[in-house]
């Protein structure tokens, strides 16, 4: 698993939440960033040391590179140890890193770091009790594109730390016929999926086909052409283990649709290849982190 920080989509955004928070007063001749209450209230050469850690057990952490890309692009000479690698767990008050530099400029960095961590640890998380709800089959959890604008990479990034898999990672490295593309696509008709399949075959002949069924009838049809994927959307458990019988070495399966954690292990039971969640990163929510000084 790369650091996610050697992405140049990862760089920018941190660029972007540090213009956000702190913007506005960016001092141009002193070439720093700025924290209006720190100015007014720290003493320029104070160093502290801190940590940050979670309030409550079970953390997967997820953004710990962030954390400290985000203090250093505030000041390159805060000093920060990653204690707790990204896709390791922390107990509530175990110290993730920890950081020694100027305390103005920790303090500016402070809560952009925290915001990053909060919501890529909820994410690694959630997609941690999933992985371990259905470890027992094989099944690969994937997320979707059900993302933040702008912060994808770090979701998808998150879900891989909690021992997910990613899906597509854009419209454009997979093709994917959903409803609403089915729907546009002469009338919409089900029994001819599999033209559909090959329409997309010759158009993008390099990228995986995937087709959204809702029938065990729609299954059969696209499983004429062999995509590569069959995605098997709000299906009752019955009709999914019918599909997951005639997919069986020729199309992998995906099981999708509103599948929560408690229903999960059932669904993995049918032996779907797959089911993809796109609460892993639209309902993560955020784990609770600080950021506290150990000296200063």
């Amino acid at each position: 698993m790369k650091d996610v920080m050697l992405s140049s989509r990862a760089k920018a955004a941190v660029r972007l939440a540090l213009d956000e928070d702190l913007g506005d007063a960016l001092s141009v001749s002193a070439k720093r960033w700025l924290d209006a209450t720190s100015e007014a209230l720290v003493d320029p050469d104070a160093v502290a040391t801190g940590e940050i850690y979670p309030k409550g057990d079970g953390c997967v952490v997820s953004g710990a590179t962030v954390a400290r890309a985000v203090m250093r692009a505030v000041d390159s000479k805060i000093k920060v140890s990653i204690l707790k690698k990204d896709g390791e767990t922390a107990k509530k008050g175990e110290a993730i890193l920890t950081f020694r530099g100027k305390a103005r400029s920790i303090l500016a960095a402070e809560r952009t770091a925290l915001n990053f961590m909060q919501r890529m640890c909820a994410t690694a998380t959630l997609a941690r009790r999933f992985v371990d709800a259905t470890k027992k089959n094989g099944t690969l959890i994937l997320d979707t594109r059900k993302t933040t604008p702008g912060l994808r990479v770090f979701e998808k990034y998150a879900v891989l730390c909690g021992g997910g898999t990613n899906h597509r990672f854009g419209m454009y490295d997979r093709v994917l016929m959903k409803d609403n593309h089915r729907r546009l696509w002469k009338g919409g008709d089900g029994s001819r999926l599999d033209e559909a399949v090959l329409a997309a075959r010759k158009a993008f002949p390099r990228l995986a086909v995937e087709v959204e069924v809702e029938s065990l009838e729609e299954c059969k049809s696209a499983l004429k052409a062999k995509p590569e994927w069959i995605k098997l959307d709000n299906m009752s458990i019955s009709d999914m283990k019918k599909c997951v019988k005639l997919c069986k070495g020729i199309s992998k399966t995906e099981a999708s649709g509103g599948i929560t954690l408690d229903r999960a292990k059932e669904v993995a039971a049918t032996g779907v290849t797959a089911i993809s969640l796109g609460c892993l990163t639209h309902s993560a929510g955020s784990v609770d982190l600080s950021l506290e000084w150990r000296a200063v």
